[in-house]
């Protein structure tokens, strides 16, 4: 703290004055810096902690379907035809599928119009039906150019599924209408009414003579899976297989093999994404709590509740049997995830296959289902991480320490400052009471040197 300099006489009044102030702040500051110390590295050490178990409970969270370990692949014979894919309850088979038709778009053009888009056609109402839809174009004087009624119809409200569009050729322009959705379910139709009936050209019904021309018609995908006829408005076909989509490329003359198998490398590396998780969290674990004996440096949460009460808890979650799976798979270690000597997990692959192939619905139910390790590493992560959890009651037991500390340093400020105004008012006075004196001996000196036989040496 700095002290306002005073003119004094043989005392250096603020040096002094600080070292006295310093040394008696030092006797209260020491215990009050270690313990912000103490709660700063404790605060870092438990946000290291939650960050580490909030990365581990992602990836727990993608592991509790018992589905997910139980993968499929999915292939088709000839990709340029259809391809494939399946969710992971797709039932395993091979199937033959053939692509006799695709799903096509309706796609409507009026006779030519000489003029091109510019010219005038005419006024009216355009009341366009397509599927199940429908909405109206009102064209008038301001707007009866080829361009204003395409226009017109993009822009109508309520229509969400006709495109217009203008094609020009040589004997002039047409209006084109295309759904936007394919199918034999979304047919276009126009009815035209009112105005000065030269809006009647694209009058269209699908039935009777008309100045509108069919170019394409709307048609449905047809496929025949194992020889069972399958019809889709779309060439996204998902109805076909329980959990198989098929998306459509081109028509085929032969049928063209469908294949969905056990995905057991996928399977597997599951589990070693699981098995790393857990070694990079106990990773965490480990620097948290170690001690050098050498240094005698030690962990900021070595024997911590907190942490030993985590680790304790996520071990149980890892090693216990789940509840309701019988036989001899019912535990990570009897699939082949067991604790090393360095306390990490590791794989044995081989004993994981041979689990696989005895029995995969087990090895599905140790990771995942409502009792797997899965979800019971899910619900306790869960409740430790939740605001109001332990990882949360921690933190503000230490921002409360933190904010302790600030107030007693606060405190220690005030009483410094009181310290040091009495210590220089002290000082001062001391100086000044000695610079008295020097003045008085001083001129007792002078004094007796003007004594006969005096002298001033």
């Amino acid at each position: 703290m700095a002290t306002s300099a005073i003119s004094t006489g043989g005392l250096d009044v603020p040096t002094l004055v600080n070292q006295l102030v310093s040394a008696e702040r030092n006797t209260y500051q020491t215990p009050i810096t270690a313990r912000e110390t103490k709660a700063t590295v404790q605060l870092s050490a438990v946000s290291s902690l939650k960050g580490a178990l909030s990365t581990f409970q992602s990836t727990v969270a993608g592991l509790k379907d018992a589905a997910n370990f139980t993968p499929r692949s999915t292939s088709s014979g000839d990709e340029d035809v259809f391809t494939a894919t399946s969710t992971n309850d797709a039932s395993t088979g091979s199937y033959n599928v053939q692509v006799i038709a695709l799903a096509k778009a309706q796609q409507l053009a009026s006779g030519a119009i000489s003029g091109g888009s510019t010219a005038v056609v005419g006024t009216g109402k355009l009341t366009v039906t397509y599927g199940d839809k429908t909405f109206d174009v009102n064209i008038d004087s301001t707007n009866n150019t080829l361009s204003n009624i395409r226009d017109a119809i993009n822009k109508a409200t309520g229509n969400t599924g006709v495109q217009a569009t203008i094609l020009s050729e040589q004997g002039g322009a047409h209006l084109v209408l295309t759904s936007a959705q394919t199918g034999a379910a979304n047919t276009i139709k126009i009815a035209v009414s009112g105005g000065d009936g030269g809006l009647q050209q694209f009058a269209y019904s699908g039935a009777g003579a008309s100045s509108m021309t069919q170019v394409q018609a709307a048609q449905d995908a047809h496929i025949k899976v194992a020889g069972f006829d399958h019809y889709s408005g779309t060439n996204v076909v998902t109805d076909a297989i329980d959990d198989v989509t098929l998306s459509l490329k081109t028509t085929s003359s032969d049928p063209v093999t469908l294949s969905i198998t056990e995905d057991t490398s996928a399977l597997k590396q599951k589990v070693t994404q699981f098995v790393q998780a857990y070694n990079t969290l106990y990773s965490t674990f480990k620097n948290l709590r170690s001690y050098d004996s050498n240094s005698k440096a030690a962990g900021p949460l070595l024997g911590d509740a907190l942490l030993r009460g985590i680790e304790s808890q996520v071990g149980l979650d890892l090693s216990n049997p789940v509840a309701g799976v019988t036989g001899p798979y019912k535990t990570l270690a009897s699939i082949g995830v067991t604790r090393q000597t360095d306390g990490t997990l590791g794989l044995d692959s081989i004993k994981l296959d041979k689990a696989l192939a005895a029995d995969r619905t087990s090895v599905a139910k140790v990771f995942g289902g409502d009792t797997g390790v899965a979800a019971r590493l899910a619900t306790d992560l869960t409740n430790t991480l939740k605001d109001g959890g332990a990882i949360d009651a921690r933190t503000d037991s230490l921002n409360a320490d933190l904010k302790k500390v600030q107030d007693d340093n606060d405190a220690l400020d005030a009483r410094m400052a009181v310290l040091q105004a009495r210590y220089t008012k002290q000082y001062t006075a001391l100086d000044t009471l000695l610079s008295q004196m020097q003045g008085t001996s001083d001129y007792l000196t002078s004094q007796l040197a003007s004594l006969p036989g005096g002298s001033s040496k």
